[in-house]
């Protein structure tokens, strides 16, 4: 894969064209990238054990061929 984790990335296909985030979480085996504020789905979370249900937004996996790299992670 060409980024990794920490990276900043510019999104560059697909519905979320043009957006930018950093690279929470790579899935190399799967060639996917998980970006902080991109390709947000929404999942309805029934009522449990005394908690409310609700719905919880969280970021889903792209494709890492989707992508184009803006800034590399600062390695230690």
């Amino acid at each position: 894969m060409h980024v990794k984790k920490g990276d900043k990335v510019k999104v560059i296909t697909g519905k979320d064209k043009g957006k930018s985030g950093v690279i929470v979480r790579a899935l190399p085996k799967e060639n996917k990238v998980v970006i902080d504020g991109v390709a947000i789905a929404k999942r309805h979370m029934k009522a449990h054990a005394g908690k409310v249900g609700q719905i919880v937004e969280r970021p889903r996996p792209i494709d890492a061929s989707n992508v184009t790299l803006v800034e590399r992670a600062k390695s230690k």
